[in-house]
């Protein structure tokens, strides 16, 4: 299914007056609006092909129906999100759970989207059916050479796709650990962990990039052996120059300071980018922005700052994706309200006063810091988000558009009630 272009014109016709008025009360407030409003249309989050489906947990799942049922389908489903936003052009695939058969028809149906490929995403933390050796007890940590160099292949023929497809990085994430003491001896796993990174760092083509993503806990409940953004530095400085840390929103400790954890590694040029989603408890995988908006304010707070103070390109020089899991809301939406608030969070941050931020900061001024950040961050700027959305082509409004042209009834009838999606 693809969204008509006329569908979205119909849509921004009824609404453009008051879209404008709003817009005006803002041009006459906001200064330096049209460099926001570029900055906005050049922003772009890659959409990972498992979160097309409905999510579930260990208890159960419960299916949406019209879920996409091939990669293509799937790959058509982010050309609908695409279209109705203008900021979600690139697709995240995960290996061996979407394997493009025909890696030439998947990027050309990609293309005729106005889609491209991100990152490309390794699985060695479950087992698949096919598979020769057990990661029960870790891959590329594992004390059996036989088993690491299975999961060495597997990320080196992930890589492979990727050139198929025109993607230039690689995700690494790994569940490797131990859930008791004494299971696993600290300083072993991790350099087991490094030589195979090494091997798969050789593979890499000169012009890619390899993120190690990294989690506090789970599934093992003792120890991971990549298990916070330090030891992700770690490997990341000593592999290279083309390796950096992946930071997931989700794989943190309650109440880590995540904002400081971006400056310093952007500081220190080994920040590759990031999976958004949000959290109460731990790596929930809720909806972007949907517990603590002004915390991923903050984040970008400080991306803004530090990419500026590097001359970064804030749309190219970093990796944008969400992972989330929508276990009882229809997927399409929950990725749309997730880039909504990602845009949000950029726009506010974008509105900071840097001039104003750093003679606080310089003078010790607390009160007057504050009152600069929360300035921008109290600031209505869905307006302007809706503003780069029109100049892009999109719809003013996506959820009300995607609910009046009915679009997860055409999916399922196009799909069937009992459709599940490949992969999770």
């Amino acid at each position: 299914m693809r969204i008509e272009k006329n569908w979205i014109d119909f849509h921004n016709e009824k609404r453009l007056k008051a879209h404008q008025r709003k817009m005006e009360f803002l041009s006459s407030e906001m200064e330096g609006l049209d460099s926001i409003l570029g900055k906005l249309v050049n922003f772009q989050v890659a959409i990972p092909s498992w979160a097309l489906g409905t999510g579930g947990t260990r208890f159960g799942r419960f299916g949406i129906g019209g879920e996409p049922r091939s990669l293509e389908e799937k790959i058509e489903d982010v050309g609908i999100l695409h279209a109705l936003n203008k900021s979600s052009g690139s697709v995240s695939l995960h290996i061996p759970w979407d394997i493009p058969s025909d890696p030439a028809n998947v990027l050309q149906l990609a293309s005729s989207l106005g889609l491209r490929f991100d990152a490309m995403n390794s699985n060695t933390f479950q087992d698949q059916p096919d598979q020769k050796l057990s990661y029960k007890f870790g891959s590329m940590q594992h004390r059996d050479k036989s088993v690491r160099r299975q999961a060495i292949v597997h990320n080196l023929e992930v890589i492979q796709y990727g050139i198929a497809l025109g993607s230039k990085a690689l995700t690494v994430w790994l569940s490797d650990g131990s859930s008791y003491p004494g299971q696993l001896n600290f300083r072993k796993a991790f350099q087991l962990v490094k030589e195979s990174l090494q091997e798969v760092y050789a593979g890499l083509p000169p012009d890619w990039k390899l993120f190690i993503e990294y989690k506090a806990f789970e599934p093992n409940f003792y120890s991971t052996t990549v298990g916070d953004w330090g030891q992700s530095y770690m490997l990341s400085s000593k592999l290279g120059k083309q390796a950096f840390t992946l930071v997931d929103l989700g794989h943190h400790l309650p109440n880590a300071n995540i904002e400081q954890i971006v400056a310093l590694l952007l500081m220190e040029g080994k920040l590759g980018g990031f999976h958004f989603n949000d959290s109460k408890y731990g790596d929930d995988d809720l909806t972007v922005g949907s517990i603590k908006p002004y915390q991923l304010f903050l984040i970008f707070n400080e991306l803004v700052e530090g990419m500026d103070d590097r001359g970064m390109d804030h749309a190219a020089d970093l990796a944008w994706m969400i992972d989330a899991s929508h276990n009882v809301k229809d997927p399409l939406e929950d990725l749309l309200e997730s880039v909504e608030a990602i845009m949000i969070g950029y726009a506010q941050a974008l509105l900071v006063d840097r001039i104003r931020l750093t003679n606080a900061q310089e003078n010790n001024d607390v009160v007057m810091a504050q009152e600069v950040l929360q300035q921008a961050y109290r600031s209505d700027v869905r307006p302007i988000v809706a503003e780069a959305r029109l100049r892009g082509g999109a719809a003013l409004d996506p959820i009300a558009l995607y609910r009046e042209r009915k679009i997860r009834d055409n999916l399922i009838n196009s799909r069937g009630t009992k459709s599940i999606a490949t992969g999770l």
